[in-house]
């Protein structure tokens, strides 16, 4: 867990303006929106530097010498070189870009696959019978459904760490399920529908006694607190663009360039190869061997924009403004009657997303009724429905915030939950 360390603040209401979309109503409401851990919403300074781009630098990247080519090429690196400075890793090479982190733990996980198909595949990436991989009950599917695949596929078991009560990752097992065997440990930083933040500090170094790779799902945890990844000590980390301010279809694996480097290529095409022939070919350093074909140009820069965003407003204040709204939003929901909240109950350790269940109540009934007085949440599994069926429940109602959202959209949600059990009985 990140600890704060006298942040500064920012002036919410003066950067709501930067968000057009927060203008507008819905269903004759002021639009209140809370479902931000689904996909953020998009700053001006972010849309007009996607828009400024294909108006005057539209061009291909690293193919062309004409001018336009260059512009491209020069603003996709220089997005690269920022991602790279906004988690502090030792080189921009070890930034891949994809088109989500979906896409960026897939490439792991078939990079694995490859290498244990191959006679010369790295050992680090080899698997088979016999072998394991270390997941949790926590995971988005993301993280889960691609070690599934890959188990099945080389004959290796898939293996997790179960959860708490209270929504922490129970790690009492951690030397009994991260053993000799364990190839890779891929576990999410900071939990989609529970809130949780985990400390991977006892699993790295578990890991490192037996020789295993650890990979950290920083989907939520990227956009909203400081992430250092040397200081993590893991070997990849995995988030997307849309949940930090910045354009779907942009992604990133973050790994570490020796392994990047021993790492098969998964996609093959155009500027990923180094050399040619009929007979074969060979391929070019990372991170450019896991960019086939066209890259999601106008995507990187702009993503590249919301990185200067936050950087601006300060990641320590980013954390610190959810707290206070986390805490807030604890507190305002326990004076429903009958909401049960699965997560941490308190602000320690917890991220700015709080899934909940109102007895008797069905949350496409709760999402539905919420619709109409303008507040927008998400409900259903969330994409991590092993958490649902930890805690026997068919599906959740989440609210999640971000650097735009206020008390008032939290009383807002109080307001519509009571609407809610009044219509419900």
């Amino acid at each position: 867990m990140t600890t704060l360390a006298n942040p500064t603040t920012f002036d919410v209401a003066a950067l709501r303006a930067d968000f057009p979309i927060l203008g507008r109503e819905v269903n004759g409401h002021p639009l209140v929106y809370l479902d931000s851990a689904n996909t953020s919403q998009k700053p001006r300074q972010v849309l007009e530097v996607m828009r400024a781009h294909h108006e005057r630098h539209n061009g291909n990247v690293s193919r062309s010498v004409h001018t336009l080519g260059t512009e491209a090429t020069l603003a996709y690196e220089g997005a690269r070189e920022k991602v790279a400075a906004f988690v502090n890793a030792p080189s921009a090479s070890e930034v891949v870009f994809g088109k989500n982190s979906t896409e960026a733990i897939n490439l792991v996980a078939y990079a694995f696959s490859n290498a244990s198909a191959s006679a010369g595949g790295d050992p680090r990436f080899r698997l088979g019978p016999g072998d394991e991989i270390v997941v949790s009950e926590m995971e988005h599917h993301s993280n889960l459904v691609p070690w599934q695949l890959l188990c099945e596929r080389t004959g290796a078991t898939l293996r997790w760490f179960s959860l708490t009560e209270e929504g922490r990752l129970d790690e009492s097992s951690l030397t009994e399920l991260v053993n000799e065997r364990t190839k890779l440990v891929s576990v999410v930083h900071m939990s989609n529908i529970l809130g949780t933040i985990n400390d991977p500090s006892r699993i790295v170094a578990r890991a490192r006694e037996v020789g295993a790779l650890v990979m950290l799902d920083c989907s939520q945890s990227v956009p909203h607190l400081p992430v250092d990844v040397q200081a993590l000590g893991v070997d990849f980390i995995a988030f997307t663009g849309h949940k930090m301010l910045g354009p779907t279809g942009i992604g990133v694996l973050w790994g570490r360039g020796e392994l990047l480097e021993a790492m098969p290529p998964v996609f093959g095409g155009g500027s990923m190869i180094e050399t040619v022939t009929m007979a074969g070919s060979t391929f070019a350093p990372a991170p450019a061997r896991f960019e086939a074909g066209t890259p999601p140009i106008v995507e990187a820069v702009g993503l590249g924009a919301a990185i200067d965003y936050l950087s601006d407003l300060g990641m320590a204040a980013v954390q610190a403004h959810e707290q206070e709204i986390t805490a807030y939003a604890l507190d305002a929901l326990s004076s429903v009657p009958t909401l049960q909240i699965f997560g941490p109950a308190v602000v320690e350790g917890r991220g700015g997303t709080i899934s909940f269940a109102l007895e008797g109540i069905h949350p496409h009934d709760v999402g539905q009724v919420l619709d109409d007085e303008g507040v927008e949440v998400r409900v259903g599994h969330h994409c991590a429905r092993p958490v649902c069926v930890r805690y026997g429940v068919p599906a959740t109602t989440r609210a999640s915030f971000y650097v735009y959202t206020t008390t008032e959209e939290v009383d807002a949600l109080v307001r519509g939950l009571e609407r809610v059990r009044k219509v419900f009985g």
